[in-house]
């Protein structure tokens, strides 16, 4: 497909106060996922796959321990999805994941970080087609036949693999996760995942440019200054 695909810096935490927010976000989604699918990590693929990405990102164990406990109990807090599109400073297309206990203010928190900074939220589906919601894999190497011929041979679903300058990239349904995961595990024991996660690839990029370029990191500040903001995807790309 010839997509380029830029790594989404991880939440690294440069103060307390950061990483008590990452903390927040991983403890509300496991909390969310293992009281719906069950606590049982062998069961709950998405929640192995959470606990796995919680753990890369320096999530401490008694974090996710706590939010795992707490869906045992079968009660607490009820929290429910909420997916925003719109367009953000320069015209990029914009997805805001959301978890929540209030709709109305998740909303309005939201839209305000929208109408602030010269971007426009939009209706349902305004920007979710001109997405792929996939599996992404990444990892050191340069042969990207090795890789398609062990992921064909287990009879994996694979919609793309790049390989640029030394690092080869995964690309496959967000069905497939696990099956990709298992098979170039299998395949490749020592390689170690730089990227492993389900999410939203732009199908082509948007140029943002000049005084754009300011206003859309100040709406990204705003995105993940929201305590409901889950995870932004764009397909901004700055220019200059």
């Amino acid at each position: 497909m010839g997509r380029s695909f830029e790594v989404r810096k991880a939440s690294m935490a440069k103060t307390q106060g950061a990483k008590i927010k990452v903390y927040s976000k991983y403890g509300k989604e496991i909390y969310m996922c293992a009281k719906n699918g069950g606590v049982d990590p062998d069961s709950n693929l998405s929640l192995r796959r959470l606990m796995e990405k919680a753990k890369k990102d320096q999530v401490p164990g008694h974090v996710i321990d706590k939010a795992i406990d707490k869906a045992k109990g079968g009660g607490g807090e009820d929290f429910s999805t909420a997916r925003y599109e719109g367009f953000g400073p320069g015209g990029c297309s914009v997805i805001v994941d959301c978890l929540t206990d209030n709709n109305n203010r998740t909303y309005m928190d939201v839209r305000q970080c929208f109408v602030k900074n010269n971007a426009k939220i939009g209706a349902p589906g305004a920007v979710a087609h001109m997405f792929d919601h996939q599996a992404v894999f990444q990892f050191k190497g340069d042969d990207e036949e090795a890789v398609m011929e062990a992921l064909i041979m287990a009879d994996v679903d694979v919609s793309d693999i790049e390989a640029e300058d030394g690092v080869i990239t995964v690309f496959a349904p967000h069905t497939e996760f696990f099956k990709v995961k298992n098979a170039l595990s299998d395949a490749m024991p020592d390689v170690t995942m730089e990227v492993e996660e389900i999410t939203f690839v732009p199908q082509a990029m948007h140029p943002v440019a000049g005084d754009d370029v300011a206003a859309f990191d100040k709406f990204l500040d705003m995105l993940n200054d929201c305590d409901d903001v889950q995870n932004v995807y764009h397909n901004a790309e700055i220019e200059g």
